[in-house]
C-alpha cells in the first residue's frame, strides 16, 4: 500500500462554510469542460480555477471561463473549498486522497474509484474530517427519474438496456465500470434490499475490456433485474422497465420520458370521475387515461395511463447544484460515497462473474 493510502486529511474539520463556495475542477477534458462550464452558472459558487495534466487543454478551458490555471492540485486547494474531480477513473483514488488531505470537499466522477478497497478508504477518511463526496451518478438527477418522485417504486422486476456507439474516450475501464454502473446505482436506489445472487455474462469485442455485459441481480426482497449494457451498439438506447403488483413503469432517460400503466381500485375510479363529463379523463394532475377494466377477484380494477410531467432541468447542472448545497448546509449528499461503494461492489461482482473468479 502507498504511503498516500494511509495519510488521513491533517486539516481541521469542516464547518459550514459561507457562500460562494469556492471550487476547482481537475481534469478538464471533455465532461471535465462541461463541469467548469456549469459551474460558472450555479448561484453562490464561485469557479476558481482548472488543473488538468494537459496544460494546453487546463489553458483553453480556463480562458473560455475566465478562471486561473493551476499547474497541480495542491496549488489548486489552497484557494478552493471543493473540487470537481472528472480525471479519467484510474486516478480518481489518488486525486481524492490529495483533496481530501488537504481538507477539500469533493465531487467525483463515476465510478468513484477503481476498486472497492480504494472507494471504502475514502469514504472512511471524509466521514472521519466531516468532508462531503458526492459521487457523479448523474441518472439520479435525470428528470424522467424525478418525475417519478411521488411514485410508489415496489419493483418485483427491473430490466433496463444501456446501449451507446462505440467510442476510445473511456475504453480505460470495462462497460460496466463504464455504463452499467448508472443503472447500477439507480436499481439499488429504488430497490432497497440486499443483492443475494448476481450471474453475469460479457465479452471483449473491440477494446481489451469488455465492452457489452449482461447481469441478473437478485435482492434479498425478491425483485429480480436483468441489466443489459453495450459500447459497440449501432443505436443509443438508455430504458429501464419496472414491474410491480399493481403497475408497469417504462423510463426513457434520453427522451426524457416516463409512461406508466397502473391498477387502481374501480372505487377509486369513480369517485375521481364524479360529475366529469370528459369523456374518460381522470380528474389528475397528471394526464391520466382509463385503457379498460379487470373485473375478476373481489374488487373490479380500472386499468389507467399516465404520462407524467417532466421537470425542464438539466441534469448535471442539478448534481452540482445539491453538492454545493450539501457542502453550505452541511448534510449528506443525494448520492454519497457510500452509494459510490454499493454500486462499485455490484459492479465488481459482475466483473468477477464474468471473468469466472470465485
Amino acid at each position: 500500500m502507498s504511503a498516500a493510502c494511509t495519510i488521513e486529511s491533517k486539516s481541521m474539520k469542516s464547518e459550514i462554510l459561507s457562500s460562494p463556495l469556492r471550487v476547482g475542477v481537475i481534469g478538464v477534458g471533455h465532461l471535465g469542460s462541461i463541469h467548469a462550464a456549469l459551474w460558472n452558472e450555479v448561484e453562490n459558487v464561485a469557479l476558481i480555477g482548472v488543473c488538468d495534466s494537459d496544460n494546453g487543454a487546463a489553458k483553453r478551458v480556463a480562458e473560455k471561463n475566465g478562471v486561473a490555471v493551476y499547474d497541480s492540485p495542491e496549488q489548486l486547494f489552497a484557494d478552493v473549498d471543493a473540487v470537481s474531480i472528472v480525471t479519467p477513473t484510474t486516478h480518481h483514488y489518488t486525486t481524492a486522497i490529495l483533496a481530501l488531505r488537504a481538507g477539500k470537499h469533493c465531487m467525483i466522477e463515476k465510478p468513484i474509484t477503481s476498486t472497492v478497497e480504494q472507494a471504502r478508504e475514502i469514504s472512511a477518511i471524509a466521514k472521519k474530517n466531516n468532508l462531503k463526496i458526492q459521487v457523479g451518478h448523474i441518472e439520479r438527477f435525470n428528470p424522467a427519474l424525478l418525475a417519478l418522485e411521488k411514485t410508489m417504486l415496489k419493483p418485483l422486476f427491473i430490466e433496463s438496456h444501456r446501449l451507446a456507439q462505440f467510442t476510445p474516450r473511456a475504453t480505460d475501464v470495462a462497460v460496466v465500470h463504464d455504463l452499467m454502473i448508472h443503472d447500477i446505482d439507480v436499481i439499488l436506489s429504488i430497490v432497497h434490499s440486499p443483492v443475494v445472487q448476481i450471474d453475469a455474462n460479457g465479452v471483449s469485442v473491440v477494446s481489451d475490456t469488455v465492452d457489452i455485459a449482461n447481469a441478473r441481480i437478485q435482492f434479498e426482497n425478491g425483485c429480480v433485474a436483468n441489466v443489459t449494457a453495450s459500447r459497440i451498439s449501432q443505436k443509443q438506447m438508455r430504458k429501464m422497465r419496472i414491474f410491480q403488483n399493481d403497475a408497469y413503469i417504462s423510463i426513457d432517460f434520453a427522451q426524457p420520458v416516463v409512461e406508466v400503466f397502473k391498477l387502481i381500485d374501480s372505487r377509486e375510479n369513480s369517485a375521481a370521475n364524479s360529475g366529469d363529463n370528459s369523456g374518460g379523463q381522470v380528474n389528475n394532475p397528471v394526464p391520466t387515461m382509463l385503457l379498460g377494466q379487470i373485473e375478476k377477484g373481489k374488487i373490479n380494477r380500472t386499468i389507467v395511463y399516465e404520462q407524467p410531467s417532466i421537470p425542464q432541468i438539466n441534469a448535471l447542472k442539478r448534481e452540482l447544484e445539491l453538492f454545493r448545497d450539501a457542502v453550505l448546509n452541511n448534510t449528506n449528499p443525494v448520492v454519497t460515497a457510500d452509494d459510490g461503494v454499493q454500486a462499485l461492489e455490484v459492479a465488481e461482482e459482475i466483473m468477477r462473474k464474468i471473468s469466472g473468479v470465485k
